[in-house]
């Protein structure tokens, strides 16, 4: 008998080695040029921000002789000191978050509301509503018209004049439509089985379905009543009310004196509060913004995408 062939142990034995695809010529220039690009293009959306920032914390002599770039030069408080004084600015700050909590808040119910009856296809009348939607979303009756209308409410030099106007964006209703068509059906069927009533199936089911759209558009409005100052202008005389967005825009052309005048009263240098005044606000105004929206941001993608599968 031939001897037994030596087994191979199996603990020696070399591992296959596998082969790594290796990227293509024009996958890595594709690469590089989209890195690229996306590096271009956040550098210069951010150097507008990284100029501002620095700017508020420079002299006056230093923005005046234009040598503000990336980095402060002359590096002061006083603009800053000045702005925590006054009065005026955090009443209008003040407002300006009572404005975008109401009104945010009236929208979103609005939003919700509206746009999951819209996606009933089964709804009598459902073609009428929409195309009201979108009429006013291509037609406007101009400033003059809004302000007899506002005038004639009794809303002027109150902040429903700010809240109610823009409490319902037709571009965000139709994507909450859309999101709410592509939700399941069987779940509403279920629903109905169970006994549950279409307030019921809405609040229990729909919207915690819809977290990201939600979240997409709180930040979709909250943004356009936070920097919103036109409706303000037109409709307020009262400056207790004014948003901070409107003060501002006060200072930017050259119709408010309270920043020069709280310079006077506190000792400080009012040429140089009057030069940099406006960028210390606006960083200021930005910062609110800056500080929600990375809580939201995962949700921003999601939701306009989930939104626009359908029209």
């Amino acid at each position: 008998m031939a001897p037994d062939a030596p087994r191979k142990n199996p603990k020696n034995a070399v591992a296959p080695r596998t082969s790594r695809i290796k990227d293509s010529t024009s996958y890595k220039v594709f690469t590089v040029v989209n890195m690229t690009v996306l590096v271009l293009m956040c550098a210069v959306m951010l150097y507008p921000f990284i100029m501002l920032l620095a700017q508020s914390f420079s002299s006056a002599g230093a923005i005046n002789a234009g040598k503000v770039n990336l980095f402060p030069v002359g590096f002061n408080l006083d603009t800053y000191k000045v702005v925590a004084n006054n009065d005026n600015f955090w009443r209008a700050y003040g407002n300006t978050v009572i404005y975008t909590v109401i009104g945010t808040t009236i929208a979103m119910v609005l939003t919700t509301t509206y746009a999951y009856v819209l996606s009933k296809k089964h709804l009598k009348g459902r073609g009428l509503l929409i195309g009201i939607a979108v009429f006013t979303m291509f037609f406007n009756g101009g400033i003059v018209p809004n302000y007899v209308l506002i005038s004639s409410l009794g809303m002027k030099n109150t902040m429903w004049a700010v809240i109610l106007p823009p409490a319902l964006s037709v571009f965000n209703l139709l994507v909450m439509k859309a999101f709410f068509e592509n939700l399941p059906t069987e779940l509403e069927e279920a629903a109905h089985i169970d006994g549950l009533s279409w307030f019921g199936i809405f609040f229990r089911i729909v919207l915690p379905l819809s977290k990201a759209v939600i979240a997409t558009m709180v930040l979709f409005y909250s943004v356009q009543y936070w920097n919103d100052w036109f409706a303000a202008f037109l409709y307020l005389d009262k400056t207790d009310l004014f948003p901070v967005t409107l003060f501002l825009r006060n200072l930017i052309a050259g119709a408010s004196t309270a920043a020069s005048e709280g310079a006077a009263a506190s000792g400080g240098n009012v040429d140089a509060i009057n030069a940099n005044i406006q960028s210390v606000t606006m960083i200021l105004i930005l910062i609110p913004i800056l500080c929600v929206y990375p809580f939201v941001q995962r949700y921003f993608v999601s939701g306009i995408m989930l939104g626009s599968v359908k029209g």
